[in-house]
């Protein structure tokens, strides 16, 4: 006599519980990966950059990261425990979006951040809004000649994952 496959019948519960644990697989499966970001900007562009933060929350939105930047500033004026407290956040992050805009290029904070992802080990990119990029970027993206890519959904992620394994394959 030959066995039998088992016994094919479940309980209501567990094919319920089955079904869920398949929704799930599959619901996990067709996400974009979300990555822990340190975005990088210009106090001047905090609104524009919220902006940014409030499409990447969108449920309807493929954008998908984690923000470990400052929604708030430090409230010191010195500062080592400025930089601290940012080094912290970029050194959470796997990536540094760097938003630049037309006067991004004077801000030595900016500069900084970018100076230290590297220093960290952090993969770069960086963005801007409207047609074309400034005309005057920030002194570290082009010593280290990233370029700024169009600030879109799809635009952004590219530039995320492409820093990324780029990152991956330096030594």
């Amino acid at each position: 006599m030959g066995g039998s496959g088992g016994n094919l019948s479940m309980s209501i519960g567990e094919r319920a519980a089955l079904e869920d644990k398949a929704k799930t697989i599959i619901r996990d499966g067709a996400e974009p990966e979300r990555r822990n970001v340190f975005l990088s900007f210009a106090s001047e562009d905090l609104q524009s950059v919220n902006l940014l933060r409030g499409q990447a929350k969108n449920d309807a939105s493929d954008l998908a990261f984690n923000d470990w930047s400052l929604h708030q500033p430090f409230n010191s004026k010195q500062a080592s425990y400025i930089r601290k407290g940012i080094r912290e956040r970029i050194r959470q992050s796997s990536v540094t979006v760097v938003f630049v805009a037309d006067k991004t290029y004077s801000s030595k904070w900016v500069n900084w951040e970018i100076r230290e992802s590297i220093k960290l080990g952090k993969a770069i990119t960086a963005v801007h809004s409207g047609s074309a990029p400034p005309s005057r970027l920030p002194t570290e993206l082009v010593r280290n000649k990233i370029t700024p890519v169009r600030w879109t959904h799809e635009g952004i992620m590219n530039a995320i994952d492409r820093a990324l394994k780029e990152k991956k394959g330096r030594p």
